[in-house]
C-alpha cells in the first residue's frame, strides 16, 4: 500500500489572545507583559505557498482546561448571562475571587467561548484599580502597548479546540489576600440549523462555587414556537437546569447549590464540567419573512416552509488515499450509506474516489432508485484506501458530470446541482498548487452548480477548502476525526438535503436602505435561515418595505413583507432583560464576516489592504475583536495596559494574508464595497419586478357570493344584478364555475357558524386547472398550490405572488388572492375576518369572479352558467309588503317568477361594511333562475367537474 507524500510545512504560530502578568512592584504599581508573534506580509505570502501548521488542544489540554486556575484560591461567584434579542446575543462572563494563599501567586481566567462570536470587552479590577478594555486597530493598540510595557516578560499562545469553541485567557500574578474580578462580554449571532438556533455555553469553573449562576434571556418579537435546554453535565443536572417562556420571552436558570455541584455527597469536587445548550425557534406567520427595524437599523429574516423540495443533483467527491485507511473510511462508508437512503427518484447522483488516480462508480448521472443505491453500496463498501490524493482532477471529473447531464437535459434545469467533497488531506499527485486548482474548478464550474467541502482531522489545508467553496457559491466544515466523523457527515448532509428556493433576491424601495449586507443568495435549504441587514435612510413614511424574489420546484415567488420603523423600538424599551442595539450591532456584525470571507478571496494586495481597512473602521466603531483588530486593556491612568488579539483560526482561515504587520501604507485608501454592500438598486420596485399590487385588478362590476352565501350575478347586456341565496349545510362542497372545455372549475365547500342551525358560510374555495394538474386551495388559513408532485403553502400574513406555468396566485396580506389562468381566467377570493371570541360568526371566504374570463361553450356552474347571458324580461314592478322593497315578475329561462328588489354587499372596497348593490332577489335558492335544483351542484370534492343531468 502506498503512503501519501507530504509537502515540507512550517508552524505558524496563533497570535496571543491576551495573557497578562501583574507584578506587585514597590507596593504602589503593577506591571503587564505580553511577548507574541506578529505576522507579517512576507510570512503570510509563504504560508500560501506552504501547507499550515495546525494548533489545537490536546485531549490532555482540554481535560486540563478550567475557567479559573490557581491554587489556594476562593471563588467567591462566577456568573453568566446572555441576552438574545431576535437571535443576536450578547453574553457577560462574570467572577470574582480571592487569593487565599499565603503567598503571591498567578491566577489565569479563561473562558471558552464560540468560535463565531467577536469579543467586545473585558475589564478586570484587582484590589481596586480597574482596567478597561476597548477595541482599536492593532497597530494603534501595539504602539499604545509598547509604551507601558514591563520590564518581565510572560509568552503564551492560545489554541483554538476540537470543536467550535476559542479559549479566551488572561492571567495575573498578585499577593495574598488580593481580591480579583474579572468580565468578559462576546456577541454573536444565532445561525438557524434543522429548524432550530442554537446558544452554546462552556462551564468549567474547576472548583464548587458558592454563587454558580447561568442565565439566559430570550426575547423574540414574533414569538417563540420552543425552547428546551440540555446539558452535558450528567443526568443529575437535568432537573437543575429550569425554563420559563411565555408568548414572546424565555428565560433559562441554572443555579446549583455548594451541594449540588458537588461530584458525589462527601466529594470536594465539581461535577460541573461541560456545555449547558439552549435550542429555540420563533413562530413564522407567513412565508415572506420577518422584517424587524431598530435603532436606525434593520434586520430581515427569511426562513420559508411548506415548500416542495427541489429535485438535486450530486456528486460526492470521496478521497480513498492512504491517510483514509481505517476508521476514517469505515465512517465515511457508514455516514455515505445513510446519505444515499435519503435520496429520492427524483434526485440524480453520481460518486467519484480518489486517490493518486479518479475513478467513477457511474459515468454519468443516475436517478435514486432503490436498485442504483444498492449498487452504490455496495461499491463504497469495497473500496480499499491506498496511494496519494488527486483533488484536482477528481473535482474536474465531477463538474463534467454535471456539465454533460445538464447538456443533454437529463437533469431537470430547475433542480438544484452540487458537488459534495470528502477529504482529509492536501494534494499530492497531479496539479498540487492550491491556487491551480481553485483557478481550474473557478473555470469549468457553472454558475447552476455548487460546491461543498468537508475536510476530515487537521491534515486538510481548511482555508483552501473554504476558500474553493465560497468562491463556488458552497460552504465548508470541519468533520472531527477523534468525534463521531460519521454522524457529523450526515448532520452536514441534512443541512443541504432538502433545498426549497433557488436565486433569492432582497430588494428594498428606492431611497429607503442603505449599506445592505449580502441580499443575493443562489439557495435557501429547508431549516436554515437567511439574514440581510442595512441602514434605514430618514423618510417621512413609518413604513420600511422588503420584496424577495425566488424559484421554488416550477414555480416563481414574490413575496412582500413590511414593518413599522418606530414600534420595536418602543417595545424594546419596556423589556428589561432585552438587548437594544441588537440591530446595529447585527449589521456590523454580518457585514464584517461577508468582509472577511471577501477579503479571504481577493486576488492582490492592493484589495485586500482596502477591505482590510474597511473591517478595521467598521470593528473599531463597533467594538468587536476582530483578526485585524486587538483590545487593549488599559487601568484608569493608561500607565499599565494588557493586550488582547484575535488568535488565527484554523477552521475558519479567515485572516490569512495580512493586516496586522502595521498600518496601510500612508496613500489614501478608497474603500469600494462589493455589491451585497451596496445599497440595493435605485428603480423602485414595480420597475425591477412586476411585484404584488394592492389594487383591485377586477372590473366595477363582477359576479360574486359572499357572505352566507349570497350570490350576486351581473347580467352586462342588460346592465342589471340578480341575487339568490343558496340554502345548504355545512360540509357540502357547491360548483361554481366549471369548463371541461378550458380545464377550469371553481369549487367551495359550506361551513357553519358556531351555533347549530344558523348561517353558512364558503369556507374552502377550490380552482383546479386540468391540464397542468394543478390545484390551488384557499382556506382561511392560508393558500396552498399542488400540481401533484409539489406541494407549497403560503399564509394570509404577506403579500406575495407566485407564478408557476400559465397560473399565477396574488396575494394581499390578510385580505384577498386572485388566481389568474393563462391570463384568460381569474378569480379573486376575499378573506373576512371576525373576533376570535365572538359567539356565534367565523372566519369565511367570498368569491369574485369577472364577466370578461373566457370559457369554452361547455362552461357551467352556479355563476359558470351565466357567462352566456339569458333573456330577462322584467314588469309589473309594484310596491312590496316591506314598503322600503318592492316587487315585480321576471320571465327568464321559460319561468316566471315574484322577485324583490333590495340590496347585497360587494366588500372587495370595504370588508367592514361594503358597498351596496342593488339587484333583484330570486327567492327559493335561485329556483327558476339556474338550471335544475341547487343540489344538483352538489360535487364530492374540491377538484370536481360538475356533470348536470
Amino acid at each position: 500500500m502506498c503512503t501519501r507524500a507530504h509537502r515540507p510545512r512550517n508552524m505558524r504560530r496563533l497570535q496571543v489572545l491576551l495573557l497578562g502578568l501583574l507584578l506587585l512592584h514597590q507596593g504602589c504599581c503593577f506591571e503587564f507583559v505580553i511577548d507574541g508573534e506578529w505576522e507579517d506580509e512576507m510570512s503570510q505570502m509563504q504560508d500560501h505557498r506552504e501547507r499550515h501548521k495546525r494548533a489545537i488542544l490536546t485531549s490532555e489540554e482540554q481535560q486540563d482546561f478550567e475557567a479559573i486556575r490557581g491554587d489556594d484560591i476562593t471563588v467567591r461567584s462566577y456568573k453568566v448571562e446572555s441576552r438574545i434579542t431576535s437571535r443576536f446575543s450578547h453574553t457577560i462572563v462574570r467572577s470574582s475571587m480571592v487569593n487565599s494563599g499565603s503567598t503571591p501567586q498567578s491566577i489565569a481566567f479563561n473562558v471558552q467561548i464560540p468560535k463565531r462570536a467577536f469579543i467586545t470587552n473585558f475589564t478586570m479590577n484587582v484590589n481596586g484599580i480597574t482596567f478597561v478594555g476597548s477595541v482599536k486597530e492593532k497597530a494603534v493598540a501595539r504602539n499604545l502597548y509598547a509604551q507601558a510595557r514591563a520590564r518581565n516578560k510572560a509568552a503564551g499562545i492560545i489554541r483554538t479546540n476540537s470543536q467550535d469553541m476559542e479559549t479566551f485567557k488572561t492571567e495575573v500574578h498578585v499577593p495574598s489576600g488580593s481580591n480579583i474580578e474579572f468580565e468578559l462580554h462576546y456577541q454573536e449571532m444565532m445561525h438557524r440549523k434543522l429548524n432550530l438556533y442554537e446558544h452554546t455555553l462552556h462551564l468549567q469553573p474547576g472548583r464548587l462555587v458558592p454563587q454558580l449562576q447561568v442565565d439566559v434571556y430570550i426575547f423574540e418579537p414574533q414569538g417563540i414556537a420552543t425552547v428546551k435546554a440540555s446539558n452535558t453535565f450528567g443526568a443529575q443536572f437535568a432537573d437543575l437546569i429550569k425554563v420559563t417562556s411565555t408568548k414572546d420571552k424565555a428565560h433559562i436558570v441554572f443555579k446549583p447549590t455548594v451541594q449540588q455541584q458537588k461530584q458525589c455527597e462527601n466529594c470536594t469536587e465539581s461535577a460541573v464540567e461541560g456545555v449547558i445548550t439552549v435550542l429555540y425557534d420563533v413562530n413564522r406567520d407567513s412565508n415572506a419573512g420577518e422584517l424587524q427595524v431598530s435603532d436606525g437599523h434593520f434586520v430581515y429574516f427569511f426562513a420559508p416552509s411548506n415548500l416542495s423540495p427541489l429535485p438535486k443533483n450530486i456528486v460526492f467527491v470521496i478521497d480513498v488515499s492512504g491517510s483514509m485507511w481505517g476508521v476514517k473510511m469505515k465512517q465515511t462508508v457508514q455516514a455515505m450509506k445513510a446519505i444515499l437512503d435519503d435520496l429520492t427518484i427524483d434526485d440524480y447522483f453520481s460518486i467519484v474516489d480518489f486517490n493518486h488516480n479518479v475513478r467513477c462508480w457511474s459515468e454519468g448521472l443516475v436517478p435514486g432508485s432503490s436498485i442504483q443505491i444498492a449498487d452504490a453500496k455496495r461499491y463504497i463498501e469495497n473500496i480499499k484506501p491506498n496511494g496519494g490524493t488527486n483533488i484536482n482532477e477528481a473535482l474536474l471529473r465531477a463538474v463534467q458530470m454535471l456539465v454533460r447531464a445538464s447538456n443533454h437535459r437529463v437533469i431537470d434545469p430547475r433542480s438544484v446541482s452540487m458537488i459534495i467533497l470528502v477529504s482529509d488531506g492536501d494534494p499530492t499527485v497531479g496539479e498540487i498548487k492550491l491556487s491551480a486548482i481553485q483557478k481550474n474548478v473557478k473555470r469549468v464550474m457553472r454558475e447552476e452548480f455548487s460546491l461543498f467541502s468537508l475536510g476530515i482531522g487537521f491534515d486538510v489545508d481548511y482555508d483552501f477548502l473554504e476558500r474553493i467553496a465560497m468562491e463556488n457559491r458552497g460552504m465548508a466544515q470541519r468533520i472531527y476525526a477523534n468525534h463521531d466523523a460519521a454522524e457529523q457527515l450526515r448532520a452536514f448532509y441534512s443541512q443541504v438535503s432538502s433545498p426549497l428556493l433557488r436565486k433569492i433576491t432582497v430588494q428594498f424601495q428606492a431611497d429607503s436602505v442603505a449599506e445592505v449586507t449580502q441580499n443575493h443568495f443562489d439557495k435557501f435549504f429547508s431549516g436554515s435561515e437567511l439574514v440581510v441587514a442595512g441602514k434605514v435612510l430618514p423618510s417621512e413614511s413609518n413604513t420600511l418595505t422588503s420584496l424577495t424574489t425566488g424559484s421554488a420546484a416550477r414555480l416563481d415567488i414574490i413575496l412582500e413583507t413590511d414593518a413599522d420603523t418606530t414600534e420595536l423600538d418602543a417595545e424594546l424599551a419596556k423589556q428589561q432583560h432585552s438587548f437594544t442595539g441588537f440591530a446595529r450591532q447585527m449589521w456590523a456584525y454580518l457585514t464584517i464576516k461577508q468582509l472577511i470571507s471577501e477579503r479571504s478571496l481577493a486576488t492582490t494586495a492592493v484589495k485586500k489592504r482596502k477591505i482590510t481597512q474597511r473591517i478595521m473602521t467598521l470593528a473599531v466603531e463597533h467594538q468587536f475583536v476582530t483578526p485585524f483588530t486587538a483590545l487593549l486593556v488599559e487601568s484608569g491612568d493608561a500607565t499599565e495596559r494588557l493586550l488582547a488579539d484575535s488568535p488565527k483560526d484554523p477552521k475558519h482561515g479567515c485572516c490569512s494574508g495580512g493586516g496586522s504587520s502595521g498600518p496601510p501604507p500612508v496613500e489614501v485608501l478608497v474603500y469600494q464595497p462589493p455589491p451585497w454592500v451596496m445599497p440595493t438598486p435605485a428603480p423602485s420596485m414595480g420597475e425591477v419586478l412586476e411585484g404584488p399590487k394592492e389594487e383591485i385588478t377586477l372590473p366595477e362590476r363582477v359576479n360574486l357570493v359572499d357572505n352566507d352565501p349570497h350570490f350576486i350575478i351581473h347580467l352586462p347586456r342588460s346592465n342589471m344584478d340578480i341575487c339568490f341565496n343558496i340554502d345548504s349545510k355545512p360540509g357540502h362542497i357547491l360548483n361554481l364555475l366549471s369548463d371541461s372545455g378550458t380545464g377550469v372549475t371553481v369549487n367551495g365547500q359550506l361551513i357553519g357558524s358556531k351555533k347549530v342551525n344558523k348561517r353558512t358560510y364558503f369556507g374552502t374555495i377550490g380552482i383546479y386547472y386540468q391540464p397542468d394538474g394543478i390545484s390551488v386551495i384557499v382556506s382561511t388559513d392560508g393558500i396552498t398550490m399542488t400540481d401533484g408532485r409539489n406541494n407549497h403553502s403560503f399564509t394570509w400574513g404577506s403579500t406575495a405572488e407566485i407564478r408557476q406555468d400559465g397560473i399565477r396566485i396574488s396575494i394581499v396580506k390578510n385580505s384577498n388572492v386572485i388566481i389568474t389562468i393563462n391570463n384568460s381566467t381569474q378569480v379573486m377570493v376575499l378573506l373576512h375576518r371576525v373576533w376570535k371570541k365572538h359567539p356565534v360568526n367565523v372566519d369565511f371566504l367570498g368569491i369574485y369572479i369577472p364577466n370578461e374570463n373566457q370559457y369554452s361553450p361547455l362552461v357551467h356552474g352556479l355563476i359558470g352558467q351565466f357567462s352566456i347571458e339569458p333573456e330577462v324580461i322584467l314588469y309589473d314592478i309594484h310596491k312590496g309588503a316591506d314598503p322600503l322593497k318592492k316587487e315585480a315578475t321576471m320571465e327568464v329561462k321559460g319561468n316566471k317568477l315574484l322577485v324583490t328588489r333590495g340590496w347585497q354587499k360587494d366588500y372587495r372596497r370595504d370588508k367592514k361594511r361594503g358597498s351596496n348593490v342593488y339587484c333583484w332577489f330570486i327567492h327559493n335558492s335561485g329556483k327558476g333562475f339556474i338550471d335544475g335544483h341547487y343540489s344538483q351542484y352538489i360535487v364530492p370534492n374540491l377538484s370536481s367537474f360538475l356533470h348536470m343531468p
